[in-house]
């Protein structure tokens, strides 16, 4: 049990710096406007790694792996965090409703409409996006880029390394919040 605490923290160090005076906005789109193949269910692996990415003494912070099961249908979307073969994370939104069940380890800072917002931040269309920002905030794409800025202030950046986005390697570069996300999916059946 030890062991898991231990790698919950710094799993999650990594996003635990000091909340920036301004934030990224949470997102709240329904299931529905995802626009891939649904019912979608994705195996994931997850690299967390806080930015800047070489600290000022010169050592690169070690990158923090997390597993992930990911379900999309047009009335739920569902997401299952693991570490050290235990479920320490579940995240449930219906469109209404945000509901989930963590480990009793898992650090406060572990935000779970944060997970929901990245999930929708890389996968959800931008137009569905861009609708749902308060003003100021501006979701652009071209190519294989998603770039979510604030003014003249870019927040995040996605990287899209698959077609579709969601069956292979997606990173987003979170400036704002000080971290960066790898995501490495594949479809399962």
């Amino acid at each position: 049990m030890r062991g898991l605490m231990v790698l919950m923290l710094a799993l999650l160090s990594a996003c635990a710096n000091v909340a920036p005076a301004i934030s990224v906005p949470a997102l709240r789109l329904a299931p529905a406007a995802f626009s891939g193949a649904v019912p979608l269910s994705l195996s994931q692996r997850l690299t967390v790694t806080p930015l800047p990415a070489v600290s000022q003494d010169g050592i690169s912070p070690p990158a923090k792996n997390l597993d992930a099961l990911l379900e999309i249908s047009p009335d739920q979307v569902q997401l299952a965090g693991f570490a050290l073969g235990q479920r320490i994370l579940t995240v449930s939104w219906d469109g209404q409703s945000l509901t989930s069940s963590r480990h009793a380890l898992l650090p406060k800072e572990v935000d779970e409409q944060r997970v929901l917002r990245d999930v929708q931040l890389v996968y959800w269309p931008t137009a569905a996006i861009q609708a749902a920002l308060p003003a100021g905030w501006k979701l652009s794409e071209e190519g294989s880029i998603r770039t979510l800025t604030l003014g003249q202030q870019t927040a995040i950046t996605i990287r899209y390394h698959a077609t579709p986005r969601w069956a292979g390697q997606a990173e987003l570069e979170n400036t704002l919040e000080h971290y960066r996300l790898v995501i490495d999916s594949k479809e399962t059946p």
